[in-house]
This record gives C-alpha cells, structure tokens and sequence, in this order.
C-alpha cells in the first residue's frame, strides 16, 4: 500500500537525520572544549550548531507523525468511540493538517529560492550560506504532507496502528 512506502520514507529519513544531533552534539563539546580548556574559541560552532539545530528540528516532522508524536488535543475524539472517531480524525486532516502542510511547503519553497537567489548568509562571524536550511524547510514541508496522507489513508481504509499512551 501507498502508506508503507510513505512511512518507510519517513522512518529512513528521521534515522538519518537523527545523525545529526550527534553532530552538533559533538561540535558544541568540541567548542566548549576549545573555549575553556585551550582559551581558544572557535569562530564557526555557533553559527554551525544553530543551522545543524535548524535543520534537525525541522526534518524530523514527518517522522514524529508517523509515530504519532505530535501534541494532541484528544478532548473530543477521547471519548468517541472507534468509527466516529475514525472519521472525525480524517476530517481533521482534511480540514486543517492539509492546508497548513500545502500553505507550509509552498512558502517555504518560495522563501528557500528567493534566499537562494539573494545569496542570503548569516550575520555571524562565519557567514554562513542560509538557503540550504531555508529549502530543508520546504523538504520537511513535503514529507510531513505525505505523511498526513498516510495517516489520512490509514484512518479512511481503518488500518490506523494504535497510538502509544500518553
């Protein structure tokens, strides 16, 4: 089915990126190594953390939905029994998730590609080029709407997984 492959992409995705907080990770101790143990700080960790922290948060949004990990707001879909509740979580997404996720992606593309071609840097010490992480938002943007569509999917064809206890 078309949610397998979806949710596959996701959960390869979110592996790999979750690399990334083990990069910045190990550049901020490397930093305040520098910075306190050698006296010599470093120019470019600040500015590199930041974008790597960037980067990470926002590509991982795909993958929180796909493990349902998402803040939800259950006051009304807890108490409802499993068919309505079905129904009442798919119209959800047709009304609200999808037209953000579409909103989400195609700002983004627009405000990636116009930092692209202004040849937008950071302020920092290190300038830094900003169009990656800004067109990282627009990736990010379509992974998580082709996993609202297989959550959407899932919900309509009644193949949801059960959602871990909060």
């Amino acid at each position: 089915m078309l949610f397998r492959i979806i949710d596959g992409i996701n959960e390869v995705v979110g592996r790999i990126v979750s690399v990334v907080a083990v990069i910045f990770a190990a550049i901020i101790i490397y930093d305040v190594f520098m910075r306190y143990a050698l006296n010599d700080p470093t120019r470019w960790a600040f500015d590199v953390t930041k974008q790597l922290y960037g980067f990470y948060f926002v590509m991982l949004g795909g993958y929180a939905l796909r493990h349902q990990s998402h803040v939800r707001v259950d006051l009304v879909t807890g108490a409802m029994a499993a068919g309505p509740r079905r129904w009442v979580e798919a119209a959800g997404y047709v009304i609200f998730f999808f037209p953000f996720a579409w909103v989400f992606m195609t700002r983004s593309w627009e405000f990636g590609m116009r930092s692209y071609a202004q040849g937008e840097t950071t302020y920092g010490s290190v300038q830094l080029p900003v169009y990656p992480l800004k067109l990282a938002m627009a990736v990010a943007a379509g992974l998580l709407m082709i996993q609202g569509i297989s959550e959407f999917l899932k919900f309509v064809l009644n193949r949801q997984e059960t959602p871990r206890d909060a």
